[in-house]
């Protein structure tokens, strides 16, 4: 009698595979054109009764970059993420980088997260210095910072304040300009002073697609991504990256998954069927 029920447990394991490749799949279709989205893959193990679907890897290949609405609108060309804060005082981790200046000048998302980093001297070092930098275990827990270390959660929101009598960044800068290793400039003198003020921090993990989503395309660490490492991108001022889904295959994936999930309900039908002739027979 328990081969009997063999068939209904193998096509109900592959009814829910199929779900949920059909479920990623539209997931992915409908972040084709979000920016930062990162394109998912599910996995699956066979094993003696059907397919699994198991955990959802993340493509790490680089989206394509389009121009943003303005200077404050980031990319990361390369690998890395932004450490952003949000009004918890949460860490959170993205490749979206839709920013802009809220009332306060401080660089913000449309959260309202602020985009972290370092508060830099006119030599362009960390005015806090390389040892009094958080580490990236405990939020709190400030020790030395060591070369080659876990990386080091920056200390500082990104403020550019205009000052209302003379319309200009702390009251000297006419402009800002962001360098591609996160420099944050204040340009004076037509040109001529170019002062540092920030880095905006940029982070790695030592396997990135096993982080953790908390939020609409805001990540943190688990123990399979590792601590943050420090990231070897580059910023781009001006620009956002867009989704790195491809379109044909994953339109060619739907119809799979459609085809398996009719497959799956097909075998329970056919199950079914055949049960209820064999409870017939016996009775």
């Amino acid at each position: 009698m328990m081969m009997m029920y063999d068939p209904f447990i193998t096509a109900l394991n592959t009814s829910r595979a199929a779900r949920a490749w059909y479920e990623t799949t539209a997931v992915n279709l409908g972040n084709i054109y979000t920016p930062g989205f990162k394109e998912e893959s599910i996995n699956f193990t066979d094993f003696l009764q059907g397919v699994r679907a198991t955990d959802v890897d993340r493509k790490k290949e680089q989206g394509k970059s389009h121009p943003g609405k303005g200077p404050t609108n980031l990319m990361i060309e390369g690998e890395g993420w932004f450490a952003i804060r949000n009004k918890e005082g949460q860490l959170r981790y993205t490749r979206t980088g839709d920013f802009k200046f809220n009332g306060e000048g401080t660089i913000v998302n449309e959260k309202g997260d602020k985009l972290q980093g370092y508060l830099l001297d006119e030599t362009g070092k960390p005015v806090t210095g390389a040892d009094s930098m958080m580490s990236a275990g405990t939020a709190g827990n400030m020790p030395n910072q060591t070369k080659g270390g876990p990386g080091h959660i920056p200390s500082s929101e990104i403020t550019l304040w205009v000052d209302p009598t003379n319309g200009k960044f702390f009251g000297k800068y006419d402009e800002y300009k962001v360098k591609a290793d996160g420099t944050v400039v204040g340009v004076a003198n037509g040109g001529k002073d170019n002062v540092p003020l920030y880095k905006i921090a940029l982070v790695n993990f030592q396997n990135p697609s096993s982080l953790a989503q908390t939020d609409d395309l805001q990540f943190v660490p688990t123990p399979m991504s590792g601590e943050p490492l420090e990231g070897t991108g580059e910023v781009r001022s001006g620009l956002v990256e867009l989704s790195n889904v491809d379109l044909k295959s994953q339109v060619e994936y739907l119809q799979n998954a459609k085809t398996l999930m009719n497959f799956g309900t097909k075998l329970i039908q056919t199950n079914k069927t055949l049960l209820e002739e064999a409870l017939r027979l016996i009775q």
